[in-house]
């Protein structure tokens, strides 16, 4: 169908760090790209975002950097706002979760869910910490992940295999803030009731909505098929949206409750005409996301939409999948991150470089890595050898043979013609990209256009041709610039900077994006300037200098973690006592199906032979690990993970680069003998 109106959403990130490229390849030049193609379409499009101010990782922050939480979002809501514009995100606004107008929109639309009954009030055992003297939110327990043992895995989801899980799944739990064993105490919370709305969701999701992106389409197939269950949306916290209803002291709303209402308040924030953006069915709503976040923008925003009954729901929400650097996991705590504040200020003007390399390597369908060589490649052999190179010979040959005037076409060649009816092509091609949300696709078909200028200009060889036939030379110069032209245009959703620039080369104002293809845009007779290089070449040096950077948070984060970490709390010897640990030997191994991290394992243990699932495949290949021996745990009790009960636990120790040693006899003894 048609649409009236545009809106788009991007994911709202969490104001307790800045902005890193993992975010930027994600989310955000992804639907910068987008918003930008809309407008020059002449499209109504509001685009909306702003920081996610609420939530246990605010909290957890200010705590850890003795400050307040008010303190925490104001210095890095104020660092990523400024970022996003000097990198040129064109956000409509970029709102906060803290105003005034997003407590009163999450407080009316629980309200009103709530007087429709659409809540379930329920008292709950929950983790509680004696020494804080408080209860504790998802993200202040920690415990080993049931799915693929992490020992770090946080109570609502486990970041090492994705996981969504609750406090009370993961094993041998303790407290974030001090490190305890939490205890369990009641308390009241309010439930959505998921389970209520999956007639819904299937029929939206898994009838209406088949063209949606496989990863997404296929993730919120595994949630539904599996069932869906009622989820908290209040908190024991004191940091957040206070539930508005009475005797609700101390409890605000889970923040994935507030925080996609927050692309509504920032809505209203912006205009006065904001229901016909969310209430109009007319109305295309796109949410742009990282895959971490499908559940909540797929399952739970929707559900909550559902529950209130007078919103419009996504038509799309394309979501990335994660980019790595250097073949690491990007990660805010052990800082290892490109920051889009330091990138700006170490690649002065070379705001589009990046952008560049994060279309051109997009994690669309699978995760990508970012390598700063290869930043460096595509800036050499694309951006300058290609684009650059097109455009400044194109300039300077107009500026050497005609003065900079534009020349008049005398008699046109059939090759002359094929290389003119290439360029509404091309638009096409890149309008039927972008439109499906195939960026990457979307951004080379924009540099075929300048592929297509460089061997115009190459089999035309006007610097051959003027002295003999300059008649010859005005149509390929005159071509060659209609081409140029509609390069300022096409390559814009992509390089905005890079498009300014050359229209002020060649003193155009903007183009309507319709004109694109035609071969009279630059008139003749038009001054064009004297030309400047849109890109220059990035040295050896300069790459070095960033790998070495973060070569050096590398090397600080090791020797941070090789600090021995504080005792846990003293047990008495009854407890260690109850610990069965025997010598075994790896029989067989594989791979479970469906899963990056887990091995399934015979273990021999003296015993008997069983099976134990561990989180090492990462780390090891199941041939390497067949006949080695090891330590084991043989009265854990069972625990089934992805549907093998696994019988026992290998010990493993963690090194200071986060790889997994096994604990094991320097020598070969016999298996099942007692490890005391």
């Amino acid at each position: 169908m048609s649409f009236k109106r545009y809106l788009i959403t991007s994911a709202l990130p969490y104001a307790n760090g800045p902005i890193h490229i993992g975010h930027l390849a994600g989310v955000y030049v992804p639907s910068d790209i987008y918003a930008r193609y809309l407008r020059l379409r002449k499209k109504d499009v509001v685009w909306v975002c702003g920081s996610d101010e609420h939530g246990v990782p605010i909290t957890l922050k200010a705590r850890k950097e003795g400050i307040t939480p008010q303190n925490v979002v104001d210095k890095y809501h104020k660092i990523n706002k400024k970022s996003f514009e000097n990198f040129g995100i064109s956000f409509d606004i970029y709102s906060r979760t803290s105003n005034k107008i997003h407590h009163e929109t999450a407080s009316d639309i629980f309200k009103t869910i709530n007087e429709k009954g659409g809540f379930i009030e329920k008292i709950t055992a929950q983790y509680y910490d004696e020494k804080a003297k408080q209860f504790l939110a998802d993200r202040y327990i920690k415990g080993t992940c049931p799915h693929c043992a992490y020992e770090e895995a946080y109570g609502d989801q486990c970041e090492k295999c994705g996981t969504s899980l609750s406090s009370l799944e993961l094993i041998n739990p303790k407290s974030a803030i001090s490190g305890s064993a939490p205890t369990l105490r009641e308390t009241k919370h309010w439930f959505l009731p998921l389970d209520k709305h999956e007639p819904f969701l299937r029929e939206w999701i898994l009838e209406q909505n088949k063209h949606w992106k496989s990863n997404v389409y296929g993730q919120c197939k595994s949630w539904l098929d599996a069932g869906l269950q009622p989820r908290a949306v209040s908190r024991d916290l004191s940091w957040g949206v206070p539930v508005p209803v009475e005797n609700a002291e101390g409890k605000v709303l889970y923040v994935w409750f507030d925080a996609p209402i927050g692309y509504i308040s920032a809505t209203k924030e912006l205009t006065p005409d904001w229901e016909k953006y969310w209430k109009d069915k007319e109305t295309r709503m796109i949410h742009f996301i990282g895959k971490d976040n499908i559940v909540f923008h797929c399952i739970i925003f929707p559900s909550i939409l559902n529950a209130e009954g007078s919103f419009i729901l996504p038509e799309n929400v394309p979501a990335n999948e994660f980019l790595n650097l250097e073949g690491d996991k990007i990660s805010t705590s052990k800082n290892w991150a490109v920051w889009l504040h330091e990138y700006l200020e170490d690649f002065e003007g070379k705001q589009d470089v990046l952008r560049y390399v994060l279309t051109s390597n997009a994690p669309e369908t699978k995760d990508n890595d970012f390598m700063w060589k290869d930043f460096q490649a595509r800036n050499n052999n694309e951006l300058v050898a290609v684009l650059g190179n097109f455009v400044n010979r194109t300039m300077v040959l107009t500026n050497k043979y005609f003065g900079g005037i534009v020349p008049e076409i005398s008699a046109t060649t059939e090759y002359d013609k094929k290389t003119l009816d290439e360029m509404p092509i091309i638009r096409g091609k890149v309008e039927k990209s972008i439109e499906n949300f195939r960026f990457r696709e979307a951004l080379k078909e924009a540099m075929n256009l300048a592929r297509l200028g460089n061997k115009y200009l190459a089999d035309s060889e006007p610097w051959k041709l003027f002295k003999t036939n300059p008649q010859r030379v005005k149509t390929i110069m005159n071509i060659s610039l209609q081409i140029t032209t509609n390069l300022s245009l096409i390559i814009e959703p992509f390089l905005p900077f890079t498009a300014e620039k050359l229209r002020n080369m060649l003193q155009i104002s903007a183009i309507d994006w319709e004109k694109i293809g035609l071969d009279n845009l630059l008139k003749v007779g038009h001054q064009i300037k004297k030309p400047e290089l849109l890109f220059e070449k990035i040295e050896d040096k300069t790459v070095a200098e960033q790998v070495a950077k973060l070569e050096i948070a590398k090397k600080a984060r090791l020797a941070d973690n090789a600090k021995v970490t504080p005792a846990k709390e003293n047990i008495c010897f009854d407890d260690f006592a109850k610990l069965d640990i025997r010598t075994g030997t790896i029989l067989e191994a594989k791979k479970v199906p469906k899963t990056k991290k887990l091995l399934e394992l015979k273990v021999d243990t003296g015993i008997d032979t069983r099976t134990v699932v561990s989180g090492i495949a990462e780390f090891y290949k199941p041939a390497e690990i067949v006949g080695k021996q090891v330590s084991i745990v043989i009265n854990l009790a069972p625990k089934k993970l992805k549907g093998i009960e696994s019988q026992g636990m290998v010990l493993m120790a963690e090194t200071p680069d986060g790889r997994l040693e096994f604990i094991r006899p320097t020598t070969k003894i016999n298996n099942g003998l007692e490890i005391k």
